[in-house]
């Protein structure tokens, strides 16, 4: 069997709560696993609310934070285990979008210097035709021309213009992945159709995989390949994206997709949500499941036992003891 190209390890993530510390430690990721193949390239949406743990794994997978336990492996290679020229790959071949890209420039300087810093800093030895023929292809892929925004500054292009040259400079190096951080959440629809294209098109011609990290499930819906639904740090269901949109099996993830308001004027949209808050559901629900105070079908051993993910089909797991055949019965 082929090595995965990713792979997270029952990977749990704790802030605070440390010796010298005065709050309560946060497990803002708990056990989580997952596996993208090499091939062929997949979209893996990771969907969730605020506070769901999509941002943490995001930067455990891009290493600006290191999993309190479990294992990140990259072609079977542990991250905390890697030598520099290892790790240097792995930066060349993960690479990141971010939500809102206008905090990844440094306003002072021209874009132009966004992708010399690329060239620079992965000493991708180019001469200087060499170099912007690779910076007018990256860019002509996002629908994008050199001569129309590289002399300009940040603040002179467009909220969609800079996405798409965040875009760009990752192709440039042509990673094997790309952590995408709610990459379309900040333009408007037309924008965010055209990012999802070039995304399907990265998927698809170029044989790149996403790791997208995002709340709306509609864009989820439109190119994801297999979902993993978060929530409070543990994952509720995981399969067919598709799947787990038209036919969800968590009470939770009903909820989630209830939620979303129909464009019917004649049903009212209810907006009234009382939950308790987070921290009192992480800290009182640990040992069980995290949706019991807010489930309609919440059991007695949901209050004692974290539920693992059941098969409900053939490409669809569902944390929840009402598809355990023993409980069930």
């Amino acid at each position: 069997m082929p090595e995965p190209l990713l792979e997270l390890q029952n990977v749990t993530k704790v802030f605070g709560g440390g010796l010298l510390s005065t709050s309560k430690p946060i497990v803002a990721l708990d056990d989580y696993s997952l596996i993208i193949d090499d091939i062929p390239a997949r979209i893996t949406p990771i969907a969730g609310e605020s506070g769901s743990g999509k941002t943490t794994l995001a930067n455990l997978v891009l290493g600006y934070l290191s999993p309190t336990s479990g294992r990140i492996l990259y072609r079977g290679v542990d991250l905390n285990a890697m030598n520099s020229q290892q790790r240097l790959a792995y930066r060349r071949e993960v690479q990141a979008v971010f939500q809102d890209p206008y905090e990844v420039y440094n306003p002072f300087y021209r874009v132009q210097h966004v992708f010399d810093m690329v060239v620079r800093n992965f000493r991708l030895g180019l001469n200087q035709q060499e170099r912007r023929d690779r910076i007018e292809e990256a860019l002509n892929l996002v629908g994008l021309r050199g001569e129309e925004i590289l002399e300009k500054y940040p603040h002179q292009l467009s909220g969609g213009q800079r996405q798409r040259v965040m875009v760009a400079r990752a192709y440039m190096l042509r990673p094997r992945l790309i952590v995408a951080d709610e990459p379309v959440s900040a333009v408007d629809a037309s924008l965010r159709a055209m990012i999802l294209d070039i995304m399907l098109n990265l998927r698809d011609e170029h044989h790149i995989s996403f790791l997208y990290i995002t709340h709306d499930l509609s864009t989820a819906y439109q190119i994801g390949d297999d979902m993993h639904v978060l929530f409070q740090g543990t994952t509720v269901e995981k399969g067919d994206t598709a799947g787990i949109i038209d036919n969800p099996k968590h009470p939770y993830v009903q909820q989630l997709i209830g939620s979303i308001p129909v464009p019917d004027p004649e049903i009212k949209w209810d907006t009234n949500i009382h939950l308790p808050s987070e921290e009192e559901m992480r800290a009182k629900y640990a040992r069980g499941c995290r949706f019991y105070p807010r489930c309609p079908s919440a059991m007695d051993v949901c209050r004692q036992e974290r539920p693992p993910l059941f098969h409900v089909d053939e490409d669809h797991e569902t944390a929840c003891f009402l598809y355990d055949t023993v409980v069930a019965e």
